[in-house]
């Protein structure tokens, strides 16, 4: 009998493979969702706000500000959801960093439904991958505007935490 279990991943040899540096985590508190079920897509679409939240990493700390925008998820006839966030973070030293995410999150099995019903999943039952860009102005966080950037988020009762890694 053949095990179906997936090899762990391996790291990249390739000459090209890009380094990851820790940039910052960040926690969400959610509102409820507000939904539109069937939209005109023929899907199901939420609205969802970032209601207040913190972030900090080795350099950079702040806050979410409250409800200054949220995640439009799109929900796909397959059951994966195709994230669209947009909100503003601001810096412990005052500046104002918009923050736009688009990702994808799926799972096999009942962790969709458990997650749904706020339940705890554990992170190896899910894929929660964020793409997010930053929108800076010129100063100690310009980094942030002149990076790319990947996200790998875990799904709390209504929260999000979400830690991000700078391309280098």
């Amino acid at each position: 009998m053949q095990d179906s279990t997936p090899a762990a991943p391996q790291p990249c040899d390739h000459p090209f493979a890009p380094q990851l540096e820790f940039a910052f985590t960040v926690d969400i508190a959610l509102t409820k969702p507000v939904w539109v079920e069937p939209s005109s897509m023929g899907t199901t679409r939420a609205g969802i706000w970032a209601a207040e939240g913190t972030f900090e990493g080795p350099r950079i700390k702040g806050r979410v500000i409250p409800m200054s925008g949220g995640d439009y998820p799109l929900v796909r006839p397959n059951g994966v959801i195709d994230f669209d966030a947009r909100y503003f973070l601001e810096a412990d030293d005052g500046t104002p960093i918009y923050l736009q995410s688009r990702g994808y999150r799926w799972a096999e099995g009942d962790a969709m439904e458990r997650m749904a019903r706020n339940e705890p999943v554990g992170p190896g039952e899910y894929y929660m991958r964020v793409s997010p860009k930053f929108d800076v102005p010129q100063g100690p966080h310009e980094w942030l505007g002149k990076h790319v950037f990947i996200g790998v988020a875990e799904k709390l009762p209504r929260a999000n935490r979400i830690h991000y890694f700078m391309v280098l």
